[in-house]
């Protein structure tokens, strides 16, 4: 097979399945794990794809945890609405539950969904979706203090991991800028990934949205293994992805 061939299928595995792995593409290419992490690094220098730990990721995968509110708002959009709208059928049923609600924009779109009459309690450490369900809904909204940042509105710090960890709620929805099978669930900023480790924790039942982008990326700070989800709401997944999951025995949920 000629090297432009080998890269072409190269870029098709990460765009289908949302990265590909320098050990996975040597075996089925029967090649030397150096020929393929010299192809992925011409992909990378051409801009088609990015390297990462052990594989390379569509280029078109920014790690959007290091933008303004405002511009993550406007990116995969369509996706996040489908992806709230599917999860907010996960919100416990019975009168007086208690739920967590991680900051981030698909989390704050499930927000925005909650019902007006909700008897909810929900908890959360973004002061965006705060505001939303205490303008909009009857839930008791309680907001997890801490430290804001500024760029994600989102409270973090000793404060915040402290209130959370005396927290025992049914069910916490989680955001991720990454999910993998080496990495786990991960963010950018270890500030939040401490915070959303916590939320983790103190869940009887683990929601974790994510939009297709995610799968296969990894960015630096994990705070969780996949396996800690119970249930992941996406807006597409391929087969693989989705037998994988349901092996861990996590629930997949496409939107």
């Amino acid at each position: 097979m000629y090297a432009e061939e080998r890269r072409r299928l190269l870029v098709e595995i990460a765009r289908s399945e949302g990265r590909v792995q320098v050990s996975t593409a040597a075996q089925r290419f029967e090649v030397t794990p150096e020929t393929i992490r010299r192809d992925l690094e011409v992909l990378d220098r051409n801009g088609i794809l990015r390297r990462v730990h052990g594989g390379a990721v569509p280029s078109d995968f920014l790690p959007l945890g290091d933008l303004a509110l405002v511009d993550r708002e406007q990116s995969a959009a369509e996706e996040k609405d489908r992806i709230a709208q599917a999860a907010i059928g996960l919100l416990p049923q019975q009168p007086y539950g208690s739920v967590l609600i991680d900051a981030g924009t698909t989390t704050g779109r499930l927000a925005s969904l909650v019902p007006a009459n909700s008897t909810l309690t929900i908890f959360t450490n973004s002061l965006p979706i705060a505001a939303t369900l205490s303008t909009r809904t009857t839930a008791d909204v309680q907001l997890l203090g801490g430290h804001v940042k500024g760029i994600t509105q989102a409270c973090v710090g000793g404060n915040t991991v402290a209130w959370l960890s005396r927290l025992r709620v049914d069910v916490a929805f989680i955001g991720t800028n990454g999910l993998n099978r080496e990495h786990g669930l991960s963010t950018p900023d270890s500030a939040e990934a401490v915070v959303k480790e916590q939320m983790v924790r103190s869940a009887r039942r683990v929601v974790v949205l994510a939009d297709s982008r995610k799968f296969g990326a990894e960015t630096a700070t994990s705070f969780a293994p996949i396996d800690a989800a119970d249930v992941i709401v996406t807006d597409a997944i391929t087969q693989d992805q989705k037998n994988h999951f349901t092996q861990l025995g996590i629930e997949v949920v496409v939107a």
